[in-house]
């Protein structure tokens, strides 16, 4: 769980930082709005869903808040349930950052790596299956090398699985039974 503070201003969007929003129609958005005593609401987010509930200092017409639905950083930063997530050096650790305590699986791969080719349709159908968790992909090209260099790429295909933003697991080689073996067991940790 995550505490998020978000200030309103008009025309009535709730923000935070990285980019929390929600319409103004909102119930929540409307009481704060009428009320002159306001200054800022809380967020308490659930790790496992987008849904939150929205507490206020302001009298909500006797309610203590209201559940609102806003994009999570994760979204924010890129990354879509479902899909792998192409990264780069720039890109990776806002991402990592983003997933909070989600796992997350990242291919490390060249265009020229014949197992990479192999493999990435199966990281796929992965990403598919595992919704509660976070696939990435960088490739390990010149650009890339000083990220590839500070996870400690050796060979590829390698597969890193970070659990809190650090490396819990690792996977070298296009061996798919023990990536799903490594996936599984961090999910269940």
């Amino acid at each position: 769980m995550s505490l998020l503070q978000f200030t309103l201003s008009p025309p009535s969007t709730i923000r935070s930082s990285p980019s929390l929003s929600c319409t103004a129609a909102h119930p929540l958005a409307a009481s704060c709005r009428a009320s002159s005593a306001w200054k800022s609401c809380f967020l308490l987010e659930s790790s496992s869903s987008k849904t939150v509930k929205a507490m206020s200092n302001v009298n909500n017409n006797g309610r203590n808040g209201a559940v609102v639905k806003v994009r999570s950083s994760l979204d924010t930063a890129g990354a879509k349930v479902g899909q792998v997530k192409e990264v780069t050096k720039d890109t990776f650790w806002p991402i990592v950052n983003a997933a909070g305590d989600k796992t997350v699986v990242l291919d490390m791969y060249t265009q020229w790596c014949g197992p990479c080719k192999v493999i990435a349709p199966k990281f796929q159908e992965l990403s598919e299956k595992y919704l509660d968790v976070v696939f990435l992909k960088l490739d390990c090209n010149q650009d890339n090398k000083p990220l590839a260099k500070e996870l400690g790429i050796r060979v590829v295909p390698t597969f890193k699985i970070l659990k809190h933003k650090k490396i819990v697991k690792e996977v070298k080689g296009a061996k798919f039974d023990d990536l799903v073996l490594a996936i599984e067991t961090v999910r269940s940790s």
